[in-house]
């Protein structure tokens, strides 16, 4: 299940509309599943010195808003390629993985409280 830019803002949208209670469900959610990537991403991320590995974090922008993000100068070649290399996507994968969670942890919040 893809969750693309236009959902997060109907799901950013219709969380504005739910009880008080709701929003600190959803920002436990929304922490949980950048830890959740973050940590998935360090596990299959491609390692040869962890530089890469080590420059892969998450943090919260907002209370509905978290990041996660690799620092390394060269994360973003290994993730997506080069006309040279290969694609060793790391991020991506992560943030499939756990994105049907995220979606159906949402989906009960919001379910629940309208």
């Amino acid at each position: 299940m893809d969750f693309d830019a236009s959902q997060m803002f109907q799901l950013a949208a219709d969380l504005q509309k739910v009880p008080s209670k709701a929003i600190p469900l959803a920002s436990k959610v929304v922490r949980k599943t950048a830890k959740d990537i973050e940590g998935t991403a360090k596990s299959i991320a491609p390692v040869d010195t962890g530089n890469l590995k080590n420059s892969i974090g998450s943090q919260d922008v907002g209370p509905l808003e978290a990041e996660v993000r690799a620092t390394a100068s060269y994360a973003v070649y290994l993730e997506v390629g080069t006309s040279r290399m290969a694609a060793q996507p790391y991020m991506g994968p992560a943030t499939d993985k756990h994105t049907p969670a995220f979606s159906d942890a949402m989906a009960q919040i919001i379910g629940g409280a309208l």
